[in-house]
């Protein structure tokens, strides 16, 4: 089997950064990884899909703000404190999904949609 993986990245100016560099928008995903259920079907049916990474590789910089309750699972307090601003700075819910610009304009929100990874995408791609 041929597994494909994703490339998260936690860190906003760094994302930025690369999405500058490679022309390409950001979408960055707010998810309560230990907690939250749509969060975490939107993780096992879209963000692990084989439409979806394929896409997403190509096309965007992936930026993941997660704010996991279990002790197992905690940030470091530095990656808390980043977590924290970017779920201010974008007022955001669970799950929340945010397209944006290379200079970090916000372009589209979304939240859990019942959607197939490829109706997910397309859905995504409407916000550029």
């Amino acid at each position: 089997m041929n597994v494909i993986s994703q490339n998260w990245n936690v860190n906003y100016e760094k994302s930025l950064e690369l999405a500058s560099q490679e022309s390409k928008n950001i979408i960055l995903v707010f998810s309560g990884s230990d907690w939250c259920g749509p969060c975490i079907k939107l993780d096992n049916e879209i963000f692990q899909s084989v439409d979806f990474i394929n896409y997403a590789n190509k096309n965007w910089v992936l930026l993941k703000a997660d704010f996991p309750k279990k002790k197992n699972n905690k940030l470091s307090k530095e990656q808390q404190n980043h977590n924290d601003m970017l779920a201010e700075k974008y007022k955001a819910t669970f799950p929340l999904i945010v397209v944006l610009d290379s200079k970090g304009n916000v372009l589209g929100r979304s939240g859990y949609k019942k959607y197939s990874p490829k109706e997910f995408v397309e859905h995504l791609v409407n916000f550029e």
